[in-house]
């Protein structure tokens, strides 16, 4: 068997990184736009308990044995599956999980940096004072001239190419001098403005409904809906599936202890969900505005539109949207370092080029979802447009198959004693739980997550207009998520926008239609990304 190509693609210097590594690659946009809604609308706190024990039964475990891949091979998750395949005698197929993992993050990545640029796009319109004073529909107008005018989208590349630069440039610098110092930077900073923020709003004297609809226990809202919806959003939280926890492990110091970690990770991006929940209804509370929006519409046209009514507007505005690029920033320098680390094993290219390569593939296949909110939106397959497929077939297949791959090679084809070795010192009872867990548990539970999300999103491309097979079958209980949004069938696959304007004439080839609802009311842009899109664990 020839050897494969060892190199050493770099590692961390400080023990802490890994954490705060960590805390930027798992909060991301779903912690700012859905988790609130969520949770307000499953019975606040208690709904939080089950996200915890959803987080810590079920998905902890996988994460903790991608990273522990990494840890043990020193390698991103190709090699390191191939290393571990060798050990345990296994067959090479094995190794798609890897290489699927690696398409998941790369498209993945293609479409945050889109979300990223249009939350750059917002930090310059904040401090110009564009939304001071603006209303719901004067913002919506932006956001749609700036997402969906077919004569202005070389603007929104623009700001697209500008927001992958800013990723390039760090990954170029290598794993200590580019990611290690600006994850240590950048995360902890938004944690502190965050905090700031919370100060500001809790001044405003509006936080009592915040905390009521967030933290309030309340059990006449909770039902199996709502451990679905937690289980939903914990697993797509914490970027499982895609690289990011294996070359992560691999970069880890020998004093790190990665499982004490993982675990301040998973209760950091709690804390901040909780964080961003109890700011968003303050707000809504005090400007009035409905407290049940989630999604695209929620933070690029409500907040907005919400703050630029507070005093010293313009500055408050830009800070928040400083907080968004630099969650998402975070977000994709985490998803960029597994295809980099892979290109620089297989090739052996130097980090430099591998980086720029890599952001020039990233840039195209983003492309294919930025135009298709404005040049290409006409051009559908089934109903759908470039951007929900992309976002279908990592969200509900690739991602969920990669995951059941990873347990079921942990559990099953790995021997019970290197799959503990890989895990390192644990007390028994716990290592006990973890290896169940991976090998009964996690497979027959991630495809329930990857059936259900597929189904729903099939299902939307009905309600689209489409004239799919699928359409005159599709399952009642998916179509009925639609029909009655209290009650969400799919759980946490719940679209991410607001809910869809009625239309006169239903055209199949429009991405939504005209809303007909007054143009004060907060509504997303035509063909921007709406209750039709899913967008879960996209950033």
């Amino acid at each position: 068997m020839p050897t494969p190509y060892q190199t050493s693609i770099g590692s961390f210097t400080r023990k802490s990184t890994f954490f705060w590594g960590s805390v930027g690659a798992t909060v991301g946009l779903a912690n700012l736009w859905q988790f609130p809604y969520l949770a307000s609308l499953h019975g606040g706190g208690l709904f939080v308990l089950l996200y915890l024990a959803c987080l810590l039964l079920v998905t902890l475990p996988l994460m903790v044995t991608e990273a522990a891949f990494g840890r043990y091979a020193r390698h991103g998750i190709v090699l390191a599956l191939e290393g571990l395949v060798r050990s345990a005698g296994c067959s090479r197929a094995w190794l798609w999980a890897g290489r699927l993992s690696l398409l998941a993050a790369f498209l993945v990545l293609s479409f945050t940096a889109v979300f990223g640029a249009v939350a750059l796009a917002y930090v310059f319109f904040g401090a110009t004072g564009t939304f001071s004073g603006a209303s719901a529909g004067e913002v919506a107008q932006v956001l749609s001239a700036l997402v969906s005018d077919t004569g202005e989208y070389r603007r929104f590349m623009a700001w697209h190419g500008f927001f992958l630069l800013l990723v390039v440039w760090v990954s170029v610098q290598g794993v200590v001098k580019g990611l290690e110092r600006t994850l240590r930077l950048v995360v902890p900073c938004t944690l502190l403005i965050m905090l700031g923020l919370f100060a500001l709003v809790s001044y405003q004297g509006h936080m009592g409904e915040a905390v009521s609809r967030i933290l309030g226990f309340q059990p006449q809202n909770v039902s199996l809906e709502s451990f679905k919806a937690a289980l939903f959003h914990a697993f797509f939280t914490l970027g499982l599936g895609m690289g990011v926890w294996t070359v992560f492990g691999a970069y880890t110091t020998a004093h790190t202890r990665f499982k004490r970690s993982i675990l301040a990770v998973v209760l950091m991006d709690t804390l901040v969900a909780i964080l961003a929940g109890l700011m968003f209804f303050a707000v809504a509370a005090e400007s009035g505005s409905g407290a049940d929006e989630r999604g695209f519409a929620l933070l690029f046209v409500s907040l907005p539109a919400t703050l630029g009514q507070y005093p010293a507007s313009q500055l408050l505005i830009t800070v928040v949207f400083l907080v968004v690029v630099m969650i998402v920033w975070a977000t994709a320098l985490a998803l960029m370092e597994p295809i980099v680390g892979w290109f620089r094993e297989w090739t052996g290219a130097p980090r430099g080029l591998s980086a720029i390569l890599v952001g020039l593939c990233v840039w195209g296949a983003g492309l294919v979802s930025l135009l298709s909110f404005n040049l290409w939106r006409d051009y559908r397959l089934m109903g759908a447009t470039a951007f929900r497929w992309l976002e279908l077939v990592s969200g509900g297949v690739l991602i969920p198959v990669v995951a059941i791959l990873i347990a079921l090679f942990a559990g099953w084809c790995m021997t019970r004693m290197l799959t503990l070795r890989i895990l390192g010192r644990t007390p028994n009872l716990i290592a006990s739980v973890w290896y169940g867990v991976i090998r009964f548990v996690l497979p027959p539970v991630v495809a329930y997550i990857g059936v259900m999300y597929t189904a729903f999103a099939l299902s939307g491309m009905c309600d689209n207009g489409a004239d799919a097979l699928w359409c005159e079958t599709r399952p009642p209980a998916i179509s009925g998520a639609q029909e009655s949004p209290a009650e969400p069938t799919a759980g946490a696959v719940q679209p991410q926008g607001p809910a869809p304007q009625p239309s006169a004439q239903p055209d199949p080839t429009v991405e939504s239609d005209p809303p007909t609802t007054p143009v004060e009311q907060p509504l997303a842009p035509e063909n921007a990304p709406n209750d039709e899109d899913i967008l879960y664990h996209s950033v």
